[in-house]
């Protein structure tokens, strides 16, 4: 017979067999090892759209093993050159809402096209005549600032728009959103990408549009406009070839620390209270203690990839943007072997009134080459 020792032995050796017992009677495992939650540095403004990782799907298994903690896809900020490179721009189609006045030697309208949803205005105009055969060259046109809420479609540039239409090109001019009867909000183009979108856009839209070349569109931009321009250039291989005219073209770092629209000045200058300068340092730090984060937003980090050439005009009594800007960008493209031109005008003004003709004589000569 079993002694009570004996028995107690015995009991001790079972349940060290089975495991150890919970209340209820079932066997109590500890739960497994969970994957971290990623931690994403909050934007300063909405993100339009993002890339991240999707959670695992966990099976059941009869055995607890360990895995592998999945490494999240990096978020990219909305301002970032990559962002703008991996958006995806659906060609709209072209709507003529409104048919205008002709101009001397071509048509004039109204039109619409969508971006991200929204119906964005902008006034085309399309050569008189018989279609070329791969349809005609298209130049993109991006205006500078003007306040949205004194934005209207048919003012201002008229004599821009006029000297490429004439000379055979189908303009389109964007009404970013925001701005005359465009949808959406009017947020700024050096904090947010939304102008920037809304242009790509419309080359998506202009390549899907019956009477353009999609093969020949060119882009031209003013003061912001060329800000639009060069940065639709690094993003797009779409665009052949560019003109910018008194362009907000300096990397990030200059544009944090040395300008404010309105001031010739490439001197320091100190950010604003809840300005975009503000909300970028706020979250990223800055240029000096993240240099990554802002030359991951900056066009001029990325001009070996150019998708054309580019020609620069710049007047040296601007008062509104820095002519250091577009001697910097000529410098830097030509040393990463890009082709661009580069005219200064002896005491022009923002915007090259006193020397305008020469300057579109150069533009259009310039775009010809390229383009047709």
């Amino acid at each position: 017979m079993f002694s009570r020792i004996h028995l107690f032995i015995l009991a001790a050796l079972l349940l060290a067999a089975c495991g150890t017992i919970g209340p209820g009677g079932t066997e109590r495992t500890e739960p497994p090892p969970q994957p971290p939650t990623a931690s994403h540095t909050p934007l300063p403004t909405p993100v339009v759209a993002t890339r991240t990782a999707q959670p695992p799907t966990s099976t059941a298994s009869p055995t607890i093993t360990p895995s592998n903690t999945p490494t999240p896809t990096p978020t990219l900020h909305p301002m970032s050159i990559e962002f703008l490179r991996e958006m995806d721009y659906p060609a709209s189609e072209v709507i003529i809402e409104e048919t205008l006045d002709n101009g001397p030697n071509y048509h004039r309208y109204i039109a619409s096209y969508l971006s991200e949803g929204l119906k964005i205005y902008a006034l085309l105009t399309v050569p008189y005549g018989e279609r070329p055969e791969t349809g005609w060259p298209v130049i993109i046109f991006n205006h500078g600032y003007i306040p949205p809420d004194q934005y209207r479609t048919t003012e201002r540039y008229v004599a821009y728009v006029d000297g490429f239409a004439r000379s055979g090109y189908i303009v389109f001019r964007s009404d970013y959103r925001g701005h005359a009867d465009s949808e959406g909000v009017a947020r700024g183009a050096y904090g947010a990408p939304d102008y920037v979108v809304d242009i790509l856009n419309a080359v998506a839209a202009m390549k899907r549009y019956p009477d353009a070349d999609p093969d020949r569109i060119g882009m031209w931009g003013h003061s912001m406009g060329g800000y639009i321009t060069l940065r639709s250039m690094v993003a797009s291989p779409d665009i052949k070839a560019g003109v910018i005219w008194a362009g907000v073209v300096a990397s990030y770092p200059d544009l944090f620390s040395r300008w404010r629209r309105g001031s010739g000045s490439s001197g320091p200058a100190t950010p604003r209270p809840g300005s975009w300068r503000t909300r970028l340092a706020e979250t990223f730090g800055s240029p000096e203690s993240n240099p990554a984060f802002w030359g991951s937003i900056s066009a001029n980090s990325f001009l070996e990839d150019l998708s054309g050439p580019i020609q620069l005009h710049h007047g040296t009594a601007d008062t509104s943007v820095p002519i250091e800007f577009s001697e910097t960008l000529y410098n830097q493209i030509e040393e990463v072997g890009g082709v661009v031109e580069y005219y200064e005008y002896e005491g022009d003004d923002h915007n090259l009134s006193n020397l305008f003709t020469q300057a579109m004589i150069r533009s259009i000569a310039f775009f010809n080459e390229h383009l047709k």
